[in-house]
C-alpha cells in the first residue's frame, strides 16, 4: 500500500483525518510532532522556544526521514510546517507517497487553535501572526498531490472517503 502523508495548517485536522483513516485502512498511522516530543524529550513548542526554528527543523527533518525509512507507519500525519520545506517534500518525493493537503479555512483553524487551550505556539502566537504564517505556508501545501477542502468541524469521515476513493482510483 502507498504511504500517505497529510499535510496543512495547525488546526486543520491532519491528526484526526490520518488516525481516522489508518483505522479505515487497518494501518499504522504516525504523527510526527507526537514522534518528535517522544524522540526529543520535549514538544515541537519548547524545541522552537528553546533553540529556535532553525534547531526545531533539523530534527523534524531527522524524524520525518526515520518515520520514513524505518516506521511500518502508512499513515502520516506532518506538523503544520514541514511540508512548506522543500527538503522534506524531496524526501517523501522519493518515498513515492501520496500527498494529501486539509485546505481548511483561517477561521475554522484559528477556532480550533483557540479551543484547543493550547497557548504554546511560538510560531503563531496572536491570530495575526497566524494568518500571515497561514497566507505564506499555502502555496506550498499547493504542491501536494490531492487537496480536500475541509470546511467544517464534522469532515473527518469525507475526507477519510476521498483518500480511500484516490487510493484505489475509484
Amino acid at each position: 500500500m502507498k504511504r500517505i502523508v497529510i499535510t496543512g495548517f495547525m488546526g486543520s485536522g491532519k491528526t484526526s483525518v490520518a488516525g481516522a483513516l489508518a483505522r479505515r485502512l487497518k494501518c499504522a498511522m504516525l504523527d510526527l510532532d507526537f514522534d518528535i516530543t517522544k524522540r526529543e524529550g520535549r514538544s515541537p513548542a519548547n524545541i522552537i522556544g528553546d533553540d529556535g526554528e532553525s534547531a526545531f527543523r533539523r530534527i523534524e527533518t531527522s524524524a520525518l526521514r526515520a518515520a520514513l525509512e524505518e516506521s511500518d507507519a502508512k499513515v502520516i500525519a506532518l506538523g503544520g510546517g514541514t511540508w512548506t520545506i522543500q527538503e522534506n517534500r524531496e524526501l517523501i518525493a522519493r518515498h513515492e507517497c501520496l500527498t494529501v493537503w486539509l485546505d481548511t479555512t483561517f477561521e475554522l483553524c484559528w477556532r480550533r487553535i483557540a479551543r484547543s487551550g493550547d497557548s504554546i505556539r511560538p510560531l503563531a502566537p496572536d491570530m495575526g501572526t497566524a494568518r500571515a504564517l497561514y497566507d505564506r505556508r499555502r502555496a506550498s501545501y499547493q504542491l501536494a498531490n490531492l487537496r480536500l477542502e475541509i470546511s467544517g468541524d464534522d469532515e473527518t469521515a469525507q475526507a477519510v472517503a476521498q483518500i480511500e476513493s484516490e487510493l484505489t482510483g475509484a
